[in-house]
């Protein structure tokens, strides 16, 4: 398995319960708990039986999700307040393994691994996904899921002033611990660069309002389940205008 040596590890873990407890809210957003239920849709032609691994669940919008398909699931989170908030609605069905990705070693291999808005946080990208990609069975896959640079959102914002260029740090991705931001090209090219195979890729719902817009109108009468089901095929159809890109890759 792959080694990860942070330069400054009990400052990686500082910050991630810096972001934790001041860059989120109390619980996940409307419109980010509906985005779980997209990504469960968009990977279900994919997955297998078996072991699960997931990356991070800040308040466990996907867990929950996640033991819906899968019995045999692992929760790796590097932030105690997360996993508290987590257990709590999860009782416990889910291994949790307090700790950073870099740091998580393991012997078992997974039939999928679920990386979602994770990657953009990490120090080394390329790193992280090679060692996710050494923990796959055979068969298994790998589910990366990064916010978009293009999504249509922060085109506006651009044209606004409100970011300078569409892969600019916005005040909510500072507040939020992101590093980067993503382009669909960037996304595979990290993944490539891990020795991966990419089985597919993609975008998750035509995102034409900020978050915190879709929050406050998602239940009222301007975003209905049938705008936001319009939005999440439009995304699969545009994926460059998406919420979220996405990969699933296997080993290469």
């Amino acid at each position: 398995m792959s080694v990860i040596t942070l330069a400054d590890p009990d400052a990686e873990r500082a910050r991630l319960k810096a972001v934790s407890t001041e860059g989120y809210g109390d619980e996940c957003g409307a419109f980010d708990a509906a985005m779980r239920t997209y990504m469960m849709r968009t990977f279900e032609p994919w997955f297998r039986d078996g072991k699960a691994l997931q990356v991070g669940c800040a308040h466990g919008d996907q867990t929950s999700l996640l033991l819906q398909r899968y019995t045999d699931l692992t929760v790796v989170e590097g932030a105690r307040e997360f996993i508290d908030f987590t257990r709590r609605r999860v009782g416990d069905q889910v291994t949790f393994v307090e700790g950073l990705v870099e740091d998580f070693e393991t012997d078992d291999r997974y039939e999928a691994i679920f990386f979602s808005h994770v990657l953009e946080h990490v120090v080394d990208p390329v790193a992280c996904l090679s060692k996710l990609g050494d923990l796959l069975t055979p068969t298994g896959r790998l589910y990366v899921v990064v916010p978009n640079a293009e999504a249509a959102s922060r085109r506006i914002a651009v044209k606004m002033g409100a970011l300078t260029h569409l892969e600019d740090l916005s005040a909510s991705d500072i507040a939020a611990g992101h590093r980067r931001v993503y382009r669909l090209d960037t996304l595979c090219r990290d993944n490539l660069a891990a020795g991966l195979k990419l089985e597919d890729t993609g975008g998750i719902f035509f995102k034409p309002l900020a978050n915190f817009q879709f929050d406050a109108l998602i239940g009222g009468p301007l975003i209905s389940e049938d705008f936001m089901e319009g939005c999440y095929l439009l995304g699969k159809e545009q994926p460059a205008m998406a919420a979220s890109i996405y990969v699933v890759a296997t080993r290469g």
